[in-house]
């Protein structure tokens, strides 16, 4: 089976493909293709929370957003390392839940992980509403992965 691990570069996507590895079993996995999308006219920078990318001092990270996009992929594809399946990484551009579901059509995957929630409000709202029309349109099943709940104080 072929899995397809989406990153939109949060904590909570790095989260869903480790939460993968505590379950699957890397033996009936063939391939994991980990996916970035990034929108072409896109305001606002691909949010790339996870990877070590060098920091300006204005707190303004480097490099384009493609590239910001591309270290997300590198990072979570890292949590793969030495587990088993081979890895394939893909940067691409578009609407993120079209992209992912393409994907999964390209690879007959067998199963598509995308996290729900990691960046705050209006960001939460907006991964979540990919994590829904991923899984109500992708071809196979989708592990959607919430973010751990906050413990009261």
């Amino acid at each position: 089976m072929h899995v397809v691990v989406a990153t939109d570069g949060s904590a909570q996507s790095l989260a869903a493909a480790r939460h993968l590895t505590s379950f699957a079993d890397p033996r009936k996995i063939t391939g994991i293709s980990v996916v970035a999308v990034i929108r072409p006219l896109a305001s606002v920078a691909f949010a790339d929370e996870i990877s070590e990318a060098e920091q300006r001092p204005d707190g303004e990270w480097t490099g384009s957003f493609r590239q910001a996009a591309q270290r997300a992929v590198d990072a979570v594809a890292a949590v793969f390392d030495d587990w088993g399946p081979p890895v394939d990484k893909q940067v691409r551009s578009g609407s993120p839940a079209a992209e992912i579901i393409e994907a999964a059509e390209q690879s007959d995957a067998g199963l598509v992980v995308v996290a729900a929630g990691g960046r705050g409000l209006s960001d939460t709202f907006l991964l979540g509403s990919t994590a829904q029309r991923v899984q109500h349109y992708a071809p196979c099943p989708v592990l959607v992965v919430r973010p751990a709940p906050r413990r009261k104080a």
